[in-house]
């Protein structure tokens, strides 16, 4: 499930992903909303919802990997690791707001829910995709090697001329603690 490197492209714009978060995120998010409200009728809602979050962040971090930053391939399991926690915390932001609509009125409608369903979700986003283009995706990070331009040795009597050679190095993961603090 790792991402193929050879297949990168160039990182898009912040706008650019952005556009492209709005329309993979918001898609998914929005036929997220519908399904949660459609399973809500057999589970309890926060179960419903729980269910329906692990299913979309699994396509919506397959889709962000090859559309929206620019990786070119399929996520690697740390980027569906790091996006799960993400998502996480969006799901504790949507169900914090409908506990909240709950309290406030006392037999809310279907479309009032799915308004502050998706505003919460909303907010949930925009935070999203800041953790997601800035960590999960960022490019340091999401490079297995790094290309370092060496010149090999002159060997006595030689005249011709060598090409230089690329030397790879392992990138070093960013541990728990760098990863929260960026977050």
């Amino acid at each position: 499930m790792e991402t193929a490197h050879g297949r990168q492209q160039a990182a898009p714009g912040a706008f650019a992903a952005f556009a492209r978060f709005v329309l993979c995120g918001g898609g998914v998010g929005l036929a997220s909303s519908f399904a949660v409200a459609a399973l809500s009728s057999w589970l309890p809602w926060a179960l419903a919802n729980a269910v329906i979050t692990v299913a979309s962040t699994l396509l919506a971090t397959e889709l962000h990997a090859r559309f929206t930053f620019g990786a070119g391939g399929r996520a690697t399991w740390r980027q569906h690791v790091q996006s799960a926690g993400s998502a996480t915390a969006a799901y504790a932001v949507t169900c914090v707001a409908m506990v909240v609509l709950q309290l406030l009125v006392a037999a809310p409608g279907a479309v009032l829910e799915q308004v502050v369903y998706l505003a919460a979700s909303a907010l949930a986003g925009l935070a999203r995709f800041a953790v997601l283009r800035l960590v999960v995706f960022a490019r340091g990070r999401s490079q297995a090697a790094a290309t370092v331009r060496a010149t090999p040795p002159a060997v006595a009597g030689t005249v011709r001329a060598t090409p230089p050679v690329a030397v790879s190095h392992a990138a070093v993961p960013a541990g728990p603690a760098a990863l929260c603090h960026a977050a």
